[in-house]
């Protein structure tokens, strides 16, 4: 079946590469139309208490989102025109500050401390202004674009403001990535391979798989900034090798016969059949993402899943039909490989395995170690340049204000006054709170009539109302955390219903989930990938040696750096294990089936590692370095450290599994050859 495929290709190369390009149009048109959410905040389960509070401020209150404007100017006349202009753009909620509270009739030194020192500071005042849609919407996004217009030079802060400024930081950023993975991969190639027509063919197909891949993403309807970010340039790492597999096939065949077409054909037909398998596993290792309860690793996942699929696809289709069609301007261009056979190391794995071995026992307890007390940030302001103007905004209005971490509680509108403003109170007693304020505050201070309606809706209405709390200590903190769970354990004694929202409130909630997402990611990955070897090298003993190489290779990745002192973002702790096992078993899983089969054939165990080592090393050497080139550019390159952090631990674990493959996995091959012969499918009788 493989090969009728394979020589289907090869006699319609023309019209299939033809039909191959023309794809690209409505590609390029879902890749443009996909939309972008740069709020990981959304990814959280709908169902939790947290997100069903922000559903009600979003339909309830028009609080889809927050924004405050630092304005040097304290009249009231003035601020009052400039709110007037800001009502005035589509998709504002509400616009609140001392002005609404005050009027033009009261002067600021008859305003009550207690009030004022919550909205004036140092000959400026704070606007907050609230968003009727959520923070990631089309809506908000054009009332943030036009915000910026109208406040001119005053200072923008606020977590809405803040994801603008991913989007265009992280958009201004993708590009370069995918030119410089391009220009790494490319030189890797050259390098690597024997033609300098070739690279630039692999690549151009690998540039057809990612456009069909993005393209696709449209029925997802978005995607997360961070998939959009690193899915080019590791779809790019990942499938490389297919590419390359198919066209050494190829050069393999033509030496047999004159027919480029039958060569062709033949050659798809071993790569489907080579391919295949470890192309499952990694689609496998994505698929296992979407077992997080944070859906940030569903949308991952099912992006990096297709993305090989499309790889595979597009090496056994569009790159045939590639090279057939510029075979004689590959043959002109060859040249001398310049990569080396890598025959020393081959004979250090093989004449010390014993050495290896003891070397592996005694660094993997330092790496699980490592691995499992790396320390990890929630706070995603940390992961943005401190330079960008709403993280400088936000700083200001921390020193200024004392606005940190405002949460909201919502309550039932029919609690008492009384029992209110005796829950406040006892939130007010709690250690970090700054200030807690309610309708009746304001009501109780300043005459009723004078209240702003946009005041009055802010505070309650007719199902609920909201209390603010502002705390000193920052987002994700063991501090904020505890403090959450007291003021949750208050406002239930008074209302079994109240929420507490806020980014706060969310981002405790996402370490809870992010936690749990880690091992169950983690376990499912490996199990899933444990069963697929077991079906496919038809052994147990092989699956449990291959995944015990790749997960101390894991343990390595990510234990660094706990030993060098680095903090990385919650993130990467979760998805890195997972993307490194799927993407780098088939490392392992090529010198195995290579192994195998030498022992089947009758060879003894140390022929047929070395036979498998000398066919292996270079093609995993030459994977991982443009898994390496590829992701190493984005690493370096972005300004985003949550991007930044996932890509460079990518680029490591490709190197380091590349290393452990090859120096430790022949030496438990060795080591244990008489239990893996019984325990395999066909190799019972080997000696």
């Amino acid at each position: 079946m493989a090969y009728k495929y394979g020589k289907f290709i090869a006699k319609h190369k023309v019209i299939i590469f033809i039909i191959a390009t023309l794809l690209l149009i409505p590609s390029l048109f879902g890749m443009l139309n996909t939309k972008t959410n740069y709020d990981i905040l959304t990814y959280l389960p709908s169902d939790i208490e947290t997100m069903q509070g922000e559903a009600i401020l979003s339909d309830e209150f028009k609080m889809g989102g927050f924004a405050y404007v630092v304005v040097e100017d304290t009249t009231s006349k003035n601020i009052l025109k400039l709110e007037e202009e800001i009502r005035n753009i589509d998709g504002i909620g509400k616009v609140l500050s001392g002005a609404d509270v005050i009027g033009t009739e009261i002067p600021l030194e008859m305003v009550p401390e207690t009030i004022k020192n919550k909205l004036y500071s140092d000959d400026s005042t704070i606007i907050v202004i609230t968003f009727e849609e959520g923070s990631s919407t089309d809506l908000t996004t054009q009332a943030v674009e036009k915000l910026k217009e109208v406040v001119g030079n005053s200072k923008l802060a606020g977590i809405t403001p803040m994801l603008m400024d991913t989007r265009e930081l992280s958009d201004s950023e993708v590009p370069i990535y995918v030119i410089v993975a391009v220009l790494i991969c490319l030189i890797i190639l050259q390098i690597a391979l024997d033609s300098y027509v070739v690279p630039i063919l692999l690549l151009l197909n690998i540039g057809y798989a990612v456009l069909y891949n993005m393209g696709t993403n449209i029925f997802l309807g978005s995607i997360s900034y961070i998939t959009k970010a690193i899915s080019a340039v590791l779809q790019l790492g990942v499938t490389m090798d297919f590419a390359i597999f198919l066209y050494h096939s190829y050069m393999a065949e033509k030496q047999k016969r004159d027919d480029n077409d039958e060569s062709m054909a033949k050659a798809i037909s071993k790569t489907i059949s080579a391919v295949f398998g470890s192309s499952f596993t990694t689609i496998a290792g994505f698929i296992a993402l979407c077992g997080m309860e944070l859906t940030l690793g569903k949308d991952i996942g099912i992006v990096m899943a297709k993305g090989v699929l499309f790889g595979f696809i597009a090496a056994i289709s569009v790159l045939p039909t590639m090279i057939l069609i510029c075979d004689k301007l590959i043959e002109k261009t060859k040249h001398k490989i310049i990569l080396p056979k890598f025959s020393g190391w081959k004979n250090f794995s093989m004449k010390h395995y014993k050495i290896i071995i003891v070397i592996f026992l005694l660094i993997l307890p330092f790496s699980i170690w490592g691995q499992a007390h790396t320390s990890v940030y929630y706070n995603l302001n940390k992961s943005l340049p401190d330079t960008l103007d709403s993280v400088v905004a936000n700083k200001e209005v921390a020193e200024k204000f004392n606005i940190v971490s405002p949460e909201l509680v919502i309550v039932n509108k029919d609690v008492p006054s009384y029992k209110l403003s005796e829950m406040i109170d006892r939130i007010k007693e709690l250690d970090g709170v700054e200030w807690v304020l309610g309708y009746d505050e304001f009501a109780s201070q300043i005459p009723e009539e004078m209240i702003s309606e946009d005041l009055t809706s802010t505070f309650m209405n007719d199902k609920y109302k909201i209390i603010i709390i502002n705390s000193q200590y920052e987002i994700a903190t063991d501090e904020l955390n505890d403090q959450i769970a007291e003021v949750n354990l208050i406002i239930k004694e008074y209302d079994e219903n109240a929420i507490l929202a806020g980014e706060g409130a969310l981002t405790n909630d996402l370490i809870t989930i992010a936690d749990h997402d880690f091992n169950v990611v983690n376990i499912i990955s490996i199990a899933v990938i444990f069963v697929i070897m077991l079906v496919t090298l038809q052994s147990i003993g092989l699956p449990i040696l291959l995944i015990l190489v790749i997960e101390s290779a894991i343990f390595i990745n990510m234990a660094i750096p706990y030993y060098t002192g680095t903090v990385i973002p919650f993130v990467s702790s979760i998805v890195i294990g997972t993307i490194q096992l799927g993407a780098t078993i088939d490392y392992a899983i090529l010198i195995t089936t290579k192994y195998k089969y030498g022992r089947i054939e009758g060879q003894d165990k140390k022929e047929a590692i070395e036979k498998a080592l000398d066919t292996s090393i270079s093609s995993i050497i030459v994977s991982s370095l443009c898994f390496f080139g590829a992701t190493l550019g984005v690493g370096i390159l972005s300004n985003i450290d949550l991007i930044s952090s996932m890509c460079m631990m990518m680029a490591r674990g490709a190197i380091i599994s590349a290393v452990v493959v090859i120096t430790c996995l022949p030496a438990f091959l060795l080591a244990f050859d008489k239990i893996i012969c019984k325990t395999t499918k066909g190799m019972s009788n080997c000696k």
